[in-house]
């Protein structure tokens, strides 16, 4: 399985960005896919997923700028970013999992689902 994500880049704060991320291999029938970032010293968290019955779930932080959407019959899953501010700076992650998809992974728990290498997103102010 290939996880790979694009569309990262940097942006003055208010812009906005779309990210891709494109599923390629045998994967899970009843698999999910999301996107996550990491602090550093953390693990991964959660900034969008898409769940089993289609539904959206976004962190607090990102609800009402971000959507997240997918197009199954190609295994891509996308991250439209609005009003992006300098928080928001961090790699991007794209993970597919068994359903549903965790709303965060310690170091040890990455191995365990597929992910991408990342896109990096710089905001500045």
């Amino acid at each position: 399985v290939q996880v790979v994500e694009s569309g990262g880049g940097s942006v003055q704060s208010g812009g906005s960005l779309r990210l891709s991320c494109v599923v390629s291999g045998d994967i899970y029938v009843d698999y999910c896919m999301g996107w996550f970032r990491q602090d550093p010293g953390k693990g991964r968290a959660l900034v969008a997923r898409i769940d089993r019955d289609g539904s959206a779930k976004y962190a607090d932080s990102v609800k009402g700028r971000f959507t997240i959407s997918q197009d199954s019959a190609t295994k891509t899953l996308f991250l439209q970013m609005n009003n992006l501010n300098p928080e928001d700076t961090n790699m991007y992650y794209c993970v597919t999992d068994l359903c549903p998809v965790s709303s965060y992974y310690s170091e040890s728990e990455l191995r365990a689902a597929y992910w991408g290498q990342g896109t990096q997103v710089t905001v500045s102010s």
